[in-house]
């Protein structure tokens, strides 16, 4: 089976190309290709690594020339882009990327008969309900990344998997991970938001779960996050502890009190309803996810 990856070069890209390449993210038993609960071989598929130097989304012409050379089965479409407070100024570009770069994706994909997964994100929502929102919760994006990528969700063809996750670290690129190691290493008062909750989600779990709904075809949308939710202002303050310094350097502070360009959602706790009234496994806990990547930064043996 030949399999397409978009975003290759980003956090969850290349824990994708590793994964499918047969080397378990973070070396822990839990970043398995699941169903099968053991690690793709890397001669079993061929993989197409892609992202802007070699295929940028949104060239029409880029796309179709690469993805027909090629003849992917599979389309694992995590090219996006993802500066959110860019994106209310960049707004054309925003749509460009995310909504175009997905139209041209899937419309290659057709041609070719290819499954298509694309990535998606909590920030379609807009955050007011009271309970973690479902697959078949009614989208309501407040800022123009959330509204790109529901761009994007609604240029999928019928037939394809849409995946919704939400605060995503890894052990590549930027995240919240690191910007809270980096901030630690200093000896004063760290201050984040109490009152945004969302399932940080990491990429060594999301990576071979993508996967398996893409090599399964599975059709549909499906919310994939890790277990638990908590705030910016806990989720750093696990991470603080993590490393074993004192959490209670990290004070809470209100959304108001920290105003950024893109209005962020109160509550983006997505609900795995599809994973699991389809008998699929859920990731585990944000807490495993957060162990094993502060582990992994570190440059120690992570945990199995």
């Amino acid at each position: 089976m030949r399999i397409l990856i978009t975003g290759a070069d980003g956090q969850l890209g290349r824990d994708l190309v590793d994964a499918l390449a047969g080397r378990v993210p973070l070396g822990g038993t839990r970043c398995r290709l699941w169903p099968s609960d053991g690690p793709l071989p890397g001669n079993t598929h061929e993989v197409l690594a892609t992202d802007i130097g070699n295929m940028p989304v949104d060239n029409r012409a880029a796309v179709q020339h690469v993805m027909h050379s090629f003849g992917p089965d599979v389309v694992l479409h995590a090219g996006a882009l993802t500066a959110v407070d860019a994106c209310e100024s960049e707004i054309d570009l925003a749509y460009a990327v995310n909504a175009v770069g997905t139209r041209n994706v899937a419309e290659a994909a057709t041609a070719l008969g290819a499954h298509l997964v694309y990535v998606s994100t909590d920030y379609v929502f807009d955050g007011t309900s009271p309970r973690p929102y479902n697959e078949w919760d009614a989208p309501n994006p407040q800022s123009v990344y959330g509204a790109s990528k529901l761009g994007g969700e609604r240029e999928c063809p019928p037939g394809s998997t849409i995946v919704r996750t939400s605060w995503v670290c890894g052990a590549h690129g930027k995240n919240m991970v690191k910007t809270a190691l980096r901030l630690a290493e200093g000896d004063g008062i760290l201050r984040f938001v109490n009152d945004q909750h969302g399932s940080p989600t990491f990429t060594a779990d999301l990576a071979p779960a993508l996967i398996t709904l893409g090599l399964d075809r599975r059709p549909g949308l499906f919310h994939v996050t890790n277990g638990g939710a908590t705030t910016w202002w806990g989720f750093v303050r696990a991470v603080v502890e993590a490393v074993g310094d004192d959490p209670e350097r990290v004070l809470p502070i209100t959304t108001a009190e920290y105003p950024l360009p893109a209005p962020r959602p109160a509550n983006s706790v997505l609900d795995n309803m599809a994973l699991r009234l389809s008998g699929l496994p859920a990731l585990p806990d944000w807490q495993d996810g957060l162990t094993r990547l502060v582990t992994a930064l570190q440059g120690q043996e992570a945990p199995t």
